[in-house]
């Protein structure tokens, strides 16, 4: 399968990751993945966290300049990200495991 694995390697190689991307991957891991697609997605959410890819805003047109944002707008910015974290997170824990291959996170 490794369709979210090939979305990914773009990404990791662009350093970005569009809209249109990021929702084709939550619609492949709500339907069918394998282990690869799996480690993929996982080390995608790491690289977005570590700042090595940059997702597409879909706030981008309310948001003000970056040289006026102040420490208030900028910790409202880590809330906003550590909500799609965690529910990024929580959809992956409440998926059904797939037993014919089982994900090798260590690998």
């Amino acid at each position: 399968m490794a369709l979210i694995k090939e979305i990914v390697e773009e990404a990791l190689a662009t350093g970005y990751l569009s809209i249109v991307a990021e929702d084709k991957i939550r619609s492949l891991i709500q339907s069918d993945y394998d282990s690869e697609d799996l480690d993929a997605w996982i080390l995608l959410q790491r690289a977005v966290v570590a700042g090595d890819v940059k997702q597409e805003s879909r706030r981008q047109k309310v948001s003000p300049p970056a040289k006026t944002k102040d420490a208030s707008s900028s910790i409202k910015l880590a809330y906003q990200m550590a909500a799609e974290i965690a529910y990024a997170a929580a959809v992956a824990l409440s998926m059904s495991k797939n037993t014919k291959d089982q994900p090798s996170l260590g690998a």
